[in-house]
């Protein structure tokens, strides 16, 4: 037995349950615009949209939504990323309705992928290469040559990360 003061236990299976029947309304705001998409997963919120002045339209329609909801965004870990064929060119600042600038950054990490500003879209393996290299250089730093090669090789498929 446990007592719960506010929202359900964390792990529960219900809190992504629950959590997407809350916030479906947010979700709905794409729908009035077209070719713009609200994408959920867990507590991310990630909004596409073809251009800045239809992206700042559908972020103060989701930062509505989430107020009726009594939610808030997290300024801090809040930020904008261009893909296509302006992608170089200046661009307008987004402010959230309490007047807080959104920056604009050149990469951004989503789900486990890094996104990079381009032409195209792009996913940098950079960040996945480092974390490869330095889980390999743990492995030989602890056994060095001691091993057998099928063991290296072994320890470090276990320990590669996966893209």
């Amino acid at each position: 037995m446990f007592k719960l003061n506010f929202g359900v236990r964390q792990g529960s299976v219900l809190s992504p349950v629950l959590f997407a029947s809350y916030i479906d309304d947010v979700s709905k705001c794409s729908k009035l615009y077209p070719r713009f998409y609200v994408i959920l997963y867990a507590d991310d919120i990630l909004i596409l949209a073809p251009t800045v002045t239809l992206l700042d339209r559908l972020f103060a329609a989701c930062e509505f939504e989430l107020t009726h909801l009594d939610m808030a965004i997290n300024y801090k870990t809040s930020c904008c990323l261009r893909v296509g064929p302006s992608s170089d060119k200046p661009r307008n600042n987004l402010y959230t309705s309490g007047g807080r600038l959104i920056p604009w950054v050149d990469e951004v990490r989503y789900l486990g992928l890094f996104v990079v500003q381009s032409h195209i879209f792009i996913c940098s393996l950079d960040h996945a290469k480092r974390s490869f290299y330095r889980a390999v250089n743990g492995i030989f730093g602890k056994i060095g040559r001691i091993a057998s090669e099928v063991v290296v090789l072994e320890l470090i498929k276990t320990n590669m990360p996966v893209i």
